[in-house]
């Protein structure tokens, strides 16, 4: 799969390109019953010489080549029916998804979304909150309940009552019983987007109105806000003391910790103390490093603090404590916010798995909307209330239900939507879902019914609304095409037609030769003195028959003296840096002193010109044989399928 997305990357750089201004639809080309027109070549060739100015007639032909080549191959490949394939269309309708995706957004508001997440992330608030939980699915009644009770709540506080005390009385968030709803500083990405969007909103001091998110009605009070501090890479020292433990076990860590510090102070090694000390097993054995992190991340407060109160990298805090023990924190470096440029990629990422997304995907579906003159008849939807019961929850409810229903409910452009088309959207999901009112699930359902309808409308639409993804899909489909076959009848038949390279390569094996090599062993000496000692072992090993480890144990028995390393290859010239600097005849060469060491080469034997095995050029060889099956391949695609060219036509592009 990996090949193919490659291939297909390299396909488009050379064959797709924005539409021109306008089309010339002169046929230029026609291969078997195929017209092509100059337009359609003219892309691509613009495409791929666009720095210069000048048509080159030279490069077009040679362009024009290489198209009538690839237009070969794809109509061969449809003449075979590989585009009709299950396989074919799944895999067509997976890169259409994709390619879709750009043209299936508000860009505008998406660009709205990243400048303004990425003022907010410049920026860290501090705030307090206080929430009535209201379940996503409650009741009009339910809703407006809790509604009037957080307004409630707020005038309580506007008339000066303690934001703490109300908040521990009358927040339904289980933290506020430790924090009395005090959430520390955060930023964008951190929080709800509404909870964020009304906090970066409220003025220091100031309660926001009710915000509302999945968790319920929050009432939000900002305490502070600040230049953001950034990200920060710091190591801990970290000894566990657990909630319920004892008044001694506290202080014999208070005491231990104490110590380790009062030794930091010595300038014992930080690094090794965190490995002898820390009980944090994730970061000890690497002496206590932590990834970096930023405000509101990964960090117990208490921690947070103390690591960004760390002015410079080196600095190392007092003891720390957290829920979870006592720290001993250690700057290594920090670093500030990025620029709007090197974060823009990373925020478009965010925001496609954020609330956000859903803003601008109900952005562009009003504009939809407006574009295909939408119109509803909400009044249709009545009747559902009564024909879809609680199966529905169990992913069994029956269409049957619904037969008599057939009027319309919304009409997009000429093409009208009837009840039956949402039952069959009702009857299609097959999830068991927490029960719900029936009115509430039927407005749910409904209103993703008619959202991704207008999305749907819109895809079906894209090749007719945009030229350049019209010309991009049929690439990508004759980029498909291509590749199946370019596997079964070059790349795949190189490697498992055995019979065929060995063939190819005994028709071709002088087109692989070694150049000269030599059969050398260089030996590495601690000093010339043992140097001198080995070259004489060498001379004689002929008479005595040495090895290698011979030689190796008769120099190694004193400690002054040693034979550090004997290698012995085949060398071509640039393999090693030694071979190189000597002459290539047989013999042994002079020392060459480097690093305090002593080396010197013995050339055993002087290998001239030789053809390589078809094992030892495996690789260039299956790709020359699969070059050389192309050609063939196309040869015989060039009989089959008569190609005309129309000079003339040919002659106008300038």
């Amino acid at each position: 799969m990996k090949k193919k997305f490659f291939f297909l990357f390299f396909l488009l750089i050379i064959f797709i390109q924005s539409p021109q201004s306008q089309d010339n639809n002169e046929i230029l080309l026609t291969i078997h019953d195929r017209k092509i027109t100059k337009a359609e070549f003219e892309r691509i060739y613009r495409k791929n010489n666009r720095n210069s100015s000048i048509i080159d007639k030279k490069s077009l032909e040679e362009y024009l080549d290489l198209f009538i080549n690839f237009k070969l191959k794809v109509i061969e490949a449809k003449e075979l029916g590989l585009d009709i394939t299950a396989s074919f269309i799944k895999e067509f309708e997976g890169y259409r998804k994709q390619l879709a995706k750009p043209y299936l957004i508000d860009n505008k508001t998406n660009e709205e979304l990243i400048s303004e997440a990425y003022k907010r992330i410049k920026q860290e608030v501090r705030a307090s909150h206080i929430l009535i939980r209201v379940d996503i699915n409650a009741t009009p009644e339910d809703t407006l309940f809790a509604y009037n009770k957080t307004l409630n709540i707020r005038e309580r506080l506007l008339e000066g009552e303690p934001f703490e005390i109300v908040a521990k009385r009358t927040s339904d968030d289980p933290s506020v019983k430790n924090n009395g709803g005090d959430l520390g500083y955060f930023t964008a990405f951190q929080m709800p987007y509404s909870f964020e969007t009304a906090a970066y909103n409220t003025n220091v001091s100031e309660l926001s109105m009710p915000v509302t998110t999945r968790f319920g009605y929050h009432i939000i009070k900002v305490t502070d806000k600040r230049v953001a501090q950034g990200q920060i890479k710091v190591a801990h020292i970290l000894l566990t003391v657990s909630q319920g433990a004892k008044q001694e076990e506290k202080e014999k860590a208070r005491k231990k910790i104490v110590d380790i510090y009062e030794q930091l102070k010595n300038d014992e090694d930080f690094g090794e103390l965190a490995k002898k000390y820390s009980e944090d097993p994730g970061t000890a054995k690497n002496g206590g490093e932590l990834p970096w992190f930023g405000v509101g991340r990964i960090m117990v407060r208490e921690f947070e603090n103390a690591a960004f109160a760390l002015k410079k990298n080196g600095d190392i805090s007092g003891p720390v404590r957290t829920s979870v023990g006592w720290h001993i924190i250690k700057r290594i470096d920090k670093k500030e916010i990025e620029s709007f440029d090197e974060m823009k990629t990373q925020l478009e990422n965010k925001i496609s798995k954020d609330e956000r997304a859903l803003i601008s995907k109900m952005s562009f579906i009003q504009k939809l909307k407006r574009e295909y003159k939408f119109e509803e008849d909400t009044k249709m939807l009545n009747a559902f209330y009564q024909v879809v019961d609680n199966s529905v929850f169990e992913g069994k409810w029956d269409i049957a239900k619904a037969k008599t229903l057939d009027g319309t409910l919304f009409i997009l452009l000429d093409s009208k939507f009837s009840q039956q088309d949402f039952a069959r959207f009702l009857a299609g999901e097959k999830i068991r879902k927490k029960p719900i009112p029936i009115k509430n699930y039927v407005d749910k359902m409904y209103e993703d019914f008619v959202n991704e309808t207008v999305i749907q409308f819109e895809e079906k639409r894209l090749e007719d609304k945009y030229p350049e993804f019209k010309y991009l899909l049929n690439e990508y489909h004759d980029g498909i095409l291509l590749f199946e076959l370019t596997d079964r009848m070059v790349w795949s038949k190189a490697i498992n037609d055995t019979i065929g390279l060995k063939e190819f390569y005994e028709k071709n094996k002088n087109n692989y030769f070694w150049e000269k090599r030599i059969d050398a062993t260089i030996f590495t000496c601690s000093n010339n003195k043992t140097a001198k000692k080995a070259k004489k072992l060498v001379n004689k090993r002929a008479k005595k028959e040495y090895s290698d480890e011979d030689i190796l144990n008769k120099i190694n028995i004193n400690a002054e003296e040693n034979l550090l390393a004997i290698e012995n290859e085949i060398f071509s010239k640039g393999d090693n840096e030694f071979t190189d600097l000597i002459k290539w005849d047989k013999g042994i060469s002079k020392n060459i002193n480097q690093e305090g060491k002593t080396i010197f080469v013995v050339i055993n034997q002087v290998i001239y010109q030789e053809p390589k095995s078809l094992q030892q050029a495996k690789g260039i060889i299956t790709a020359d044989y699969q070059t050389y099956l192309e050609k063939l391949w196309i040869e015989k695609l060039k009989k089959k399928y008569k190609v005309t060219v129309s000079k003339k036509v040919l002659s106008t592009i300038n």
